[in-house]
């Protein structure tokens, strides 16, 4: 498998995935089905409709009979926007950089085997983190960060077990690939060259643990939990910064420079539930915990610069929550109508907000309806509408004060569409 590909910001950003901002806190993604999108992914950890119900909870696989399958793709339509003032040595300017986060399909894959009355086994193919901005060299301050990508695809083998009636566990293991790249760019008016740019790639383990408790037939609640992956995103470099440092070393610039930056994908857990109110009506909700606060810097290894390691940037993130409700409604014996409304809270205070990773709270308003169109197949749609709220930031560099200094707000809105087909044989 080629070695994956990250950029480095100049004072920027990091991240993993295919956050165009907001899709869930950080670079995290909460987009694993068009099942759950309908209801704002309230109840996740106790719901089951089918074999997507293991990525979020592995106990869940005990509630799915036979052997069944599911796939489907979730479209991100993200409009975010980042505009402001650069101050510089020639004075202040208005700047504004529009769309800086890229359209993008996340695809999905589950399938489910019973192996006996307590025992189901699972497999998973999808992606917790992802990210891509582009801000351009038109943009003024795109000496802070103009450009970041990360996607990260995760295979997830796991195991349920029903301990008993009210009972069950599962766990799994989580297999990460992650690739991408960060940089930063003097803007055009200075000849827009890259000021520091670096990919790369690297693969790493982690694990996956629930619990479900089947109160009574209408009530139940699940919990669970994701691990951190460890990453070393493993690449090159290049840039005019990094030719700089290596002239003064007396040595002739090399057309790129090996390097790496380690990354931690933060852990996560969730607890939620499910209560059938009557034969029509089901209300679900959840509260969900990230570790972004484990996000402290970015520091990259440069073995050919002067010190080995050179500090990125500080980047002080804080620990994020999520909070969703939602509704199911079995309008017909074959037509479910869903509802869900959510808000996350942002994982990063103003002082450290940056502008490739415009980081904020966002209010996710879902709709979504499941069709069973035969005994065996049934197929879900879910839409989604995400408001980012009008956020602050400041962009300077204390190393090097004639880069001035950037101060704006970014604000926007994301639409998500969901298609899944689930299949039981």
């Amino acid at each position: 498998m080629n070695k994956n590909k990250i950029t480095l910001s100049l004072t920027a950003a990091l991240a993993l995935g295919m956050s165009t901002n907001a899709l869930a806190a950080g670079f995290q993604l909460a987009e694993y089905s068009a099942t759950g999108l309908g209801r704002a992914f309230a109840g996740e950890a106790a719901m089951a409709d089918n074999a997507s119900a293991q990525f979020r909870n592995p106990a869940m696989l005990t509630y799915l009979e036979g052997t069944q399958v599911s796939a489907g793709a979730i479209y991100v339509d993200p409009n975010i926007d980042v505009k402001g003032t650069a101050t510089t040595p020639l004075g202040d300017f208005d700047t504004q950089a529009d769309d800086i986060a890229n359209s993008a399909v996340i695809p999905n894959f589950y399938i489910s085997r019973q192996l006996n009355d307590q025992a189901t086994l699972g497999l998973a193919f999808g992606t917790n983190f992802g990210m891509r901005t582009d801000l351009g060299t038109d943009f003024l301050g795109s000496q802070f960060g103009n450009q970041a990508e990360v996607h990260t695809v995760e295979i997830n083998p796991n195991l349920g077990y029903k301990i008993n009636d009210q009972f069950s566990v599962g766990a799994g293991v989580r297999y990460v690939m992650a690739k991408g790249h960060f940089g930063a760019a003097l803007p055009k008016p200075l000849g827009g060259l890259p000021l520091k740019y670096m990919e790369g790639e690297d693969n790493a383990w982690g694990w996956q643990a629930g619990a479900a408790w089947q109160i009574n037939p209408t009530n139940r609640i699940g919990v669970s939990y994701h691990s951190a992956v460890k990453l070393n995103l493993t690449g090159h470099a290049n840039g005019i910064a990094y030719d700089k440092a290596y002239a003064v070393q007396g040595k002739m610039p090399l057309t790129q420079y090996a390097g790496s930056l380690p990354l931690e994908l933060p852990a996560s857990a969730e607890i939620a539930s499910f209560h059938q109110l009557n034969d029509q009506w089901a209300v679900h909700a959840s509260i969900n915990w990230t570790d972004w606060s484990s996000f402290k810097k970015l520091q990259a290894s440069i073995p050919n610069m002067p010190e080995n390691v050179e500090h990125i940037k500080d980047e002080n993130w804080k620990d994020n929550y999520r909070f969703a409700i939602g509704t199911t409604y079995q309008a017909t014996e074959k037509l479910a109508l869903r509802s869900g409304i959510a808000y996350d809270t942002a994982a990063v205070d103003e002082a450290h907000r940056t502008q490739t990773i415009p980081e904020t709270d966002c209010t996710w308003l879902s709709v979504g309806a499941g069709y069973q169109w035969s005994k065996n197949l049934t197929l879900d749609a879910g839409l989604t509408y995400v408001m980012a709220k009008k956020a602050h930031m400041l962009e300077k560099d204390k190393e090097h004060p004639m880069f001035g200094q950037f101060a704006g707000t970014t604000s926007g809105d994301i639409w998500l569409a969901g298609v899944q087909a689930s299949y039981r044989f």
